[in-house]
């Protein structure tokens, strides 16, 4: 079996501001204080060593939680386009709550945030699928190179759901985004494929 653990990235500027940041790299969507805190109370509590490799979205929030994370093991880290955050394409970097209420056909009332039907007018964004496709290449060739391996990914709140939601065969907003430098933990048989979700959204208390 690979063992994913999945790592959502510290809290940003832009998580504090309530802005979309999809795939954007600006400054505000750096870590702040608080989530430079939880990466390193994460780092105390989740020890790497023994990981095989860590796999990192290449925008900054997700490497500098990534950095934390890895301070005293030293893992390899190799960068992965395909698990970056979803794009929202012309929505990126407004605020979710200007969006809400402008489009608010577009959103869920329960979440606060996108339903899949967002890109009928954030027509450059990604949709939902495509995001899940991309995160099942991912998982298809890091199990063959690791078919063995403890992989850590330190990815996004819409990706983390992603990886859920191809495990457990689900759709839509049946699984809602994990919070910030939480952690979920997939198995997955090298064989044949099968996923299994061992927990989801576990914060540091659970480690």
């Amino acid at each position: 079996m690979t063992e994913l653990y999945i790592i959502r990235h510290g809290r940003t500027f832009a998580n504090e501001a309530g802005l979309k940041q999809g795939q954007i790299n600006g400054e505000n969507t750096y870590l702040n204080d608080m989530g430079k805190q939880q990466a390193q109370n994460l780092a105390a509590n989740f020890d790497l060593t023994g990981f095989d490799a860590i796999y990192v979205s290449p925008l900054q929030r997700t490497r500098d939680t990534a950095a934390i994370l890895n301070t005293q093991a030293q893992v390899p880290v190799y960068e992965d386009e395909r698990i970056l955050e979803i794009s929202y394409g012309q929505w990126d970097g407004h605020y979710n709550q200007e969006l809400m209420d402008q489009y608010p056909e577009y959103f869920s009332d329960l979440t606060k945030d996108v339903n899949e039907r967002y890109i009928e007018v954030a027509t450059k964004g990604e949709s939902f699928t495509d995001v899940e496709q991309r995160v099942a290449d991912f998982v298809v060739a890091v199990t063959q190179k690791h078919p063995q391996g403890k992989i850590a990914v330190v990815t996004h709140g819409f990706t983390v759901r992603s990886f859920a939601i191809n495990a457990t065969k689900s759709s839509g907003t049946t699984i809602l985004e994990p919070d910030n430098c939480s952690v979920t933990k997939i198995l997955v048989d090298p064989e044949n494929g099968d996923q299994h979700v061992v927990y989801y959204n576990r914060g540091v208390s659970g480690f």
